[in-house]
């Protein structure tokens, strides 16, 4: 799976952003809207780690799925 396909069906896969990133609420996933940077940006909010991590973590929940 590419970040092409997360972003063009955004609304499918928010079910499982937020199984991954359960801190992650309704209105982030609306601002979000599929950009890998927000998604990152919204991680590193509501979990306090840096960049490099959420980028990371992201990653990893791309290999996973």
């Amino acid at each position: 799976m590419n970040w092409d396909q997360v972003k063009g069906n955004w609304k499918q896969f928010t079910g499982k952003v937020q199984q991954q990133w359960g801190k992650l609420t309704d209105d982030d996933l609306q601002q979000v809207e599929g950009d890998q940077q927000r998604l990152s940006g919204k991680i590193q909010e509501r979990y306090g780690v840096g960049k490099e991590e959420a980028d990371r973590q992201i990653d990893k929940w791309m290999k996973g799925n």
